[in-house]
């Protein structure tokens, strides 16, 4: 590891995802990720890599998928209407099986709306990142030094599962500054035999595609990949937990939103409200088996989001009615205030005062 040093969000990032192997950066200006994309531009042509601004998010988005194609790792960022544009081609890299990192610093929706932090393409992420049936893993950082680490991790479980990955940032995350270490950086890839990368005569030609015309082979194709999915849902959740083994109220944040409920816990712990914060760190997989665990002494969850209620679905879901949840939320680039959060735990526990 490195020693500390102090670093905006944003080009944390791009420093991981450089020392993470990444050599192939193709991007589009828009406001809360341009650093990343800044970064890029001056540290790539000094290691020998390349950066690219495209002519527009689709072009970007299709850049990546030829250079994922060739075995190299490849990223992409753009905020929340620039990942709208880029959906084909992320539906695209998915169906011809190929790893890559795409990023998301989230910005107020819908339409242009605003630049100021927002939440509120949790469904995109975790439900409509494009057309058909696919996935992608989908990280959420609440720090800076979570981002660099969940670049890595992002590479290494997209290439694991041969499937893209989205780290699911926002304008807060992007544009904070805190201090930061970093890992060592990946010296040596892992093979990857399906690569088009050539191959002088010696082996088959790879094809990398996503075109299946025969219904059958489409439908084998599609089952045997959510067969990987399903395993990684088995295996690849993650979460962290703060004050929740005897908590009556579960908090449950992701992002940014998570620092501002780890607040409002501490406050409510001081007012005798047994409340505690389960944080998502992987959004899909959603960490069912983390809330399913608390279901024998929680009296109810709330779901704190930067959106008009979007990931509460999930919590829902996984909790299958055994227990009230419940949602608190602000919109627009607003972020939500410890206070507001305490208030409205204290309201659900006002019952048991």
């Amino acid at each position: 590891m490195s020693e500390r040093v102090l670093m905006k969000g944003n080009e944390a990032m791009a420093e991981a995802a450089i020392r993470a192997g990444c050599r192939h950066f193709f991007g589009y200006p828009i406001t809360p990720q341009t650093e990343v994309a800044a970064y890029m531009s001056k540290k790539m042509p000094k290691i020998g890599g390349t950066y690219l601004q495209a002519e527009s998010e689709i072009a970007a988005i299709n850049m990546v998928l030829g250079a994922a194609s060739a075995g190299v790792r490849a990223m992409t960022s753009s905020s929340s209407p620039g990942i709208s544009l880029k959906t084909e081609g992320i539906s695209y890299i998915a169906g011809s099986d190929l790893p890559c990192l795409i990023v998301n610093v989230e910005r107020g929706g819908p339409g242009l709306g605003g630049i100021q932090p927002a939440q509120s393409d949790y469904w995109q992420a975790t439900r409509a990142p494009g057309h058909g049936d696919f996935h992608l893993l989908v990280f959420a950082p609440s720090t800076v030094q979570e981002v660099v680490d969940l670049v890595f991790l992002a590479y290494d479980l997209a290439e694991k599962y041969r499937m893209p990955a989205m780290l699911l940032s926002d304008g807060l995350l992007g544009q904070m500054m805190e201090p930061v270490s970093f890992p060592d950086p990946v010296e040596k890839m892992a093979e990857k035999p399906w690569a088009t990368n050539g191959h002088q005569n010696k082996r088959p030609h790879n094809v990398i595609n996503s075109l299946f015309l025969a219904p059958d082979e489409l439908e084998r194709t599609v089952v045997e990949r959510f067969a990987r999915y399903a395993r990684i849902e088995e295996t690849e959740q993650r979460c962290q937990e703060y004050l929740c083994d005897d908590a009556d109220y579960i908090i449950v944040a992701f992002g940014a939103t998570s620092r501002v409920s780890q607040s409002a816990v501490d406050t409510l712990r001081a007012q005798g409200i047994k409340a505690g914060l389960l944080r998502p760190i992987t959004l899909w997989p959603f960490p069912k088996d983390a809330i399913r665990a608390h279901l024998s002494h929680v009296k109810a969850f709330l779901s704190v989001e930067m959106n008009m209620g979007q990931m509460v679905d999930d919590v829902r879901l996984t909790v299958e009615g055994k227990v009230p949840v419940e949602f608190f939320g602000r919109t627009g680039g607003v972020i939500p205030r410890p206070a507001e959060v305490v208030e409205k735990v204290l309201t659900m526990a006002g019952g048991d005062q």
